[in-house]
């Protein structure tokens, strides 16, 4: 019974309060007073910022209150009714809207209902989703910090008839819904009055600034650690061994992979002026790549010069084999300090040839040595005469004997002098193979402290 009294005054006060009103005209008693609009704005959730439009969605719960000088009622009179509900096109509403919305589509607000009190005031709430111009800052990106403004103001109303008033210092964020992407740092609420060149009034309007920060996880996992870890193959180029074929397939394998990964931020990216944090650091790795793949071309032009080629300088085997070569543990063909066993193994190799050796020395000396020949020559010469007195009638064989002799030794004397040519040129293209070797580990080096520092730079960037 009471419910139905109630609703029973309920529509006895609505009838009357809406006979003669009209929602056109603003409901001031002096139309020279100004109506003050109190503004209150609760974040819900962050739908998406675009970077590459820079255009910031959210989902915003829009809070207005005002008094209506021709909507009062004495609570007495309807039983104690305080309070009515009913749809927010019935009364005045202030035009108050998004200054930089960046929406297409101009539709009118929510038609949710208004609260009205005794005493005149109404309060609506109406939930909105925005889309505001944001201008985004990607220079440290992914570890970027954004700020997003968004302006409410009154689109006809000056401030001589409309004012708007901050409920609060901030927006509200008690509702926020956790972002999987940005963290909420603040949103402070500032006043600001214009004066805008087409009119002399003032305009006031109330800018929230939305404080955000970057969830750079996603970004250090997907986009960052696969960087760092493809540009550390990039030094290993150099120690891949020159005959394998396969030094600049790696520097160009690598190029290529970084250089997907640059597409791909490139893509979320705005077309700016400003060059994110992780683009530089894409571009300098390649950079680095590019360089390397080149020094290993030339290197490896060292590393198969052959007989044709000019001997080593005298500069290059100080510095390079003799000093740099063992700064990098660089070492011939055989030698190694960290086996003694294996130099064991290879010096007793090298006694057990020492009486081949010495064998070869006895045999080839004839033909090294000029007065050794020359007694070669005597003792055949000595032969064919003793063969001349005692055997007659085979001198003419023997003498063909030492004709073929002294051929032998003069072929012999010319595939020993071959020899010693095809073990000096290839002595030559060692030395060059082992400069070769030694450039690649010294590059080597210094591209692996080039890589660590730039990510290390980068890195601490996230600190």
């Amino acid at each position: 019974a009471v419910e139905s009294a109630k609703g029973k005054y309920a529509h006895m006060l609505f009838n009357e309060l809406f006979e003669d009103y009209s929602n056109a005209l603003r409901p001031v008693e002096d139309t020279d007073k100004v109506l003050n609009v109190t503004l209150q704005i609760t974040l819900s959730q962050i739908k998406d910022m675009d970077e590459r439009n820079q255009i910031l969605s959210a989902y915003l719960w829009i809070r207005q209150s005002w008094y209506d000088a021709y909507l009062r009622w004495d609570k007495d009179k309807y039983d104690g009714l305080d309070s009515i509900r009913i749809p927010s096109n019935l009364v005045w509403r202030p035009d108050i809207v998004l200054y930089n919305k960046a929406d297409d589509d101009f539709s009118e607000p929510v038609n949710t209902n208004v609260v009205l009190r005794y005493d005149g005031k109404i309060t609506w709430d109406a939930p909105a989703i925005t889309k505001s111009s944001c201008v985004v800052d990607v220079s440290y990106f992914p570890f970027d910090s954004q700020q997003c403004n968004l302006t409410f103001g009154s689109w006809t109303y000056n401030g001589n008839q409309v004012d708007i008033i901050n409920s609060l210092d901030s927006g509200d964020l008690s509702d926020f819904i956790e972002d999987v992407e940005w963290e909420i740092h603040g949103m402070p609420a500032v006043k600001n009055v214009i004066t805008y060149g087409c009119c002399s009034e003032p305009y006031p309007d109330v800018t929230f600034t939305l404080i955000l920060k970057r969830k750079s996880s996603f970004y250090i996992f997907n986009l960052l650690l696969p960087c760092i870890l493809i540009s550390f193959l990039a030094p290993l180029g150099f120690y891949l061994p020159a005959d394998s074929g396969e030094k600049v397939s790696l520097g160009v394998t690598v190029l290529l992979a970084l250089t997907v990964f640059q597409l791909m931020v490139a893509e979320i990216m705005p077309p700016s002026e400003n060059v994110p944090l992780i683009g530089k650091y894409y571009i300098a790795t390649m950079t680095m790549i590019t360089a390397s793949t080149a020094l290993t071309i030339i290197i490896m032009n060292l590393h198969h010069c052959g007989s044709e080629a000019k001997p080593v300088p005298q500069w290059a085997k100080v510095v390079i084999l003799d000093y740099m070569s063992k700064i990098f543990f660089v070492y011939d063909v055989g030698e190694n300090c960290t086996s003694p066993k294996r130099e064991k193994e290879e010096e007793r190799k090298l006694e057990g040839d020492d009486g081949c050796q010495r064998r070869h020395k006895e045999v080839g000396s004839p033909l090294s040595n000029r007065n050794d020949d020359y007694n070669l020559k005597e003792k055949l010469n000595g032969n064919c005469n003793r063969s001349y007195g005692v055997h007659g009638e085979n001198v003419r064989e023997t003498v063909n004997c030492c004709s073929c002799y002294k051929m032998l030794i003069k072929n012999i004397e010319y595939i020993a002098n071959c020899v010693r040519d095809h073990k000096a040129n290839r002595a030559k293209g060692i030395e060059w193979k082992k400069v070769a070797k030694v450039m690649d580990r010294f590059f080597m080096w210094i591209f692996f402290i080039m890589v660590f520092f730039m990510s290390v730079l980068i890195i601490g960037k996230a600190a």
